[in-house]
């Protein structure tokens, strides 16, 4: 998991993952969507690769990425108690309003 966390702690990443939501693409959809460099494409590929969040397949003289969902499901599971968290505050939250300012 924590590999998973600092591969998405960078924004082209973050980008990356965003653009693979809608399914498997290749390589170059990604350099022309980010303002960066092939080769730059191709580290965040990698260190994506290596945190286990994106598979990759050759089809003839392309390589494509799909997201794998497994690191996904796991920091998804790490991050419940938070949204528990966050959702009894914001429950108080509503509840504190609707007293202070009712319909």
């Amino acid at each position: 998991m924590h590999d998973a966390l600092l591969a998405l702690s960078e924004p082209n990443r973050m980008a990356i993952m965003g653009l693979l939501r809608d399914g498997e693409r290749p390589a170059g959809d990604f350099v022309a969507a980010l303002p960066i460099s092939q080769p730059a494409v191709s580290k965040h590929l990698g260190v994506l690769r290596a945190a286990g969040l994106v598979t990759v397949r050759k089809d003839a003289n392309r390589r494509l990425y799909r997201l794998n969902p497994a690191p996904l499901a796991e920091l998804d599971a790490w991050l419940a108690p938070y949204r528990r968290f966050w959702s009894d505050k914001l429950d108080a939250l509503e509840a504190h309003l609707d007293k202070e300012f009712p319909q």
